[in-house]
């Protein structure tokens, strides 16, 4: 025996056969079920769960609707300085064209008068 213990074919050979006691060992598992919640509990779930889609959907509702008028602020502003940009254009063209009134008028034969204007008195119904 004093060989033996110090042989390593024997050695092997035990860790061979304790691997193989080691795969048909039975294992067992222990399931647990859960139990059941109540039904005020679920509803309780349910209702929690509705009011917070209920809370989040009126605070996009909120968002989406301040968003939009964001926007149209945005739009209102851009067309009231394209609508400036366009009046000063138009106070520069209208003081250029009352230049021109007086000499396109004596190109074309205006004369100014040079006494007074004509009256014309109404004259009553008889």
């Amino acid at each position: 025996m004093a060989y033996t213990r110090g042989n390593l074919a024997v050695k092997e050979r035990a860790r061979q056969e304790q691997v193989q006691q080691q795969r048909y060992r039975e294992t067992t598992k222990v399931v647990t079920r859960r139990r059941e919640l109540p039904i005020r509990e679920k509803l309780l779930y349910l209702l929690t769960l509705v009011a917070c889609i209920v809370i989040a959907g009126t605070l996009i509702g909120r968002y989406a609707h301040i968003y939009q008028i964001n926007y149209a602020i945005n739009t209102a502003s851009k067309d009231i300085s394209k609508l400036q940009t366009n009046i000063a254009q138009l106070k520069i063209q209208k003081e250029r064209l009352e230049n021109q009134i007086v000499p396109t008028a004596k190109e074309q034969g205006y004369i100014e008068p040079t006494r007074e204007p004509i009256r014309v008195e109404k004259q009553a119904a008889n």
